[in-house]
């Protein structure tokens, strides 16, 4: 692990060496993208869900989430915001504290849509980095494995890049790809991560609302 960013370094040398500094142009596309499909999902998504599944002030809700967020953004996982998300959200609740940690402790691993959104839009960007045309059948192949990666994925740092290596591989896209997206990962991870725990803390609270 302490040669782990010697072997980034190494992998994103070679490829602009051969590529040259067009390529820091289109990471640089690669990132605005994913990072506004990010944005897009929580605003849109998330705040209808908050809005008419909890039944509850959206700008109030996610100011009063500001720490998991902060937690979430810092860590890159799920599984160390844990505790954060348990105790805020039950203190923004404050009712069905069983429902709360039952919840977000499911979510923690199985409801990882930031992931899920993440995984495809890299897919799709590597195979067209590489000028490959996927098929209609790819392309679902895509969306159902980004999918699973959302529900399976560890929520540890990191913890999606595995995945996507297997679906690169399944779909034929070079798998050398990852090594192009390691150099900005660590920005996708974290912002990633606070649209994962987000997620599960606005499903808790529609959970909490229809249990009334």
């Amino acid at each position: 692990m302490k040669l782990a960013p010697v072997g980034v370094a190494a992998l994103i040398f070679s490829t602009v060496s051969q590529l040259g500094l067009e390529m820091l142009t289109v990471l640089f596309k690669y990132v605005g993208v994913v990072l506004l499909a990010l944005v897009l999902h929580v605003l849109l998504t998330y705040s209808l869900i908050l809005k008419f599944g909890a039944k509850t002030h959206v700008l109030s809700f996610y100011k009063s989430i500001t720490e998991i967020i902060v937690t979430a953004f810092s860590t890159s996982s799920s599984n160390a915001t844990l505790p954060t998300a348990i105790r805020v959200t039950n203190q923004t609740l404050k009712k069905r504290s069983d429902l709360v940690n039952f919840v977000l402790t499911i979510g923690a691993t199985a409801n990882q849509n930031g992931t899920a959104l993440y995984e495809g839009a890299t897919v799709l960007f590597l195979a067209q980095f590489y000028n490959i045309e996927l098929t209609m059948l790819q392309q679902v192949a895509v969306v159902l494995l980004s999918v699973v990666a959302g529900i399976g994925t560890a929520g540890v740092p990191g913890g999606s890049l595995p995945f996507l290596v297997f679906v690169l591989f399944s779909i034929g896209v070079p798998v050398e790809g990852v090594g192009i997206i390691m150099g900005v990962d660590r920005l996708l991870d974290m912002s990633r991560t606070v649209v994962n725990v987000v997620g599960d803390v606005a499903l808790a609270a529609w959970v909490v609302e229809s249990e009334k």
